[in-house]
């Protein structure tokens, strides 16, 4: 058996739109991924917000994210593996970094913002609950109670004058 050589990997995430609103989830997913893989994250950072070139899982946006750490070359098919049945990544991406130093990697470390932004999304999608709470229970309660809006009482049976078309005949 040969002996484990860790080397630097990067590697890039492609998360939906609707996963990015959780985006903590997903960035814990993605570290336990590695993790699990005897993997050391160095850095991660959001690196883009954009539109892709083509619907993948009928999604139009995705939120690519970056990271750089050290795993053994043998548990990379491991971590693939695991992303192929993970349904919280769309795609991902794995490189050999060994044209960067430690140092430029850590430089790339951007985890307070990305975990600032997780928060303000997952803040935002808070609220966008609660207003659509509250759209739904403003419409059902004074719109359908038979006022101006309506057209028939709501107590009216509308099917009962289909058997009267019966006695024409």
């Amino acid at each position: 058996m040969t002996a484990m050589t860790r080397a630097p990997y990067e590697a890039m995430f492609l998360i939906s739109q609707g996963e990015a609103a959780d985006l903590a989830g997903a960035v814990d997913h993605i570290v336990e991924i590695i993790t699990r893989h005897s993997g050391e994250l160095i850095a991660m950072k959001k690196w883009d917000e954009r539109r892709l070139a083509y619907e993948i899982d009928k999604q139009r946006r995705g939120v690519y994210l970056l990271t750089y750490f050290y795993a053994d070359g043998n548990e990379i098919t491991a971590m693939e593996r695991d992303l192929n049945l993970s349904e919280r990544v769309m795609r991902h991406m794995f490189l050999r970094a060994d044209h960067l130093t430690e140092d430029q990697m850590r430089a790339a470390d951007a985890r307070e913002e990305l975990a600032a932004e997780a928060k303000l999304r997952a803040e935002k999608a808070a609220e966008r609950d609660a207003e659509a709470g509250g759209v739904r229970l403003g419409r059902g309660g004074e719109d359908d109670d038979g006022g101006e809006g309506g057209n028939e009482p709501p107590d009216v049976d509308t099917d009962a004058g289909d058997d009267s078309s019966n006695d024409e005949n």
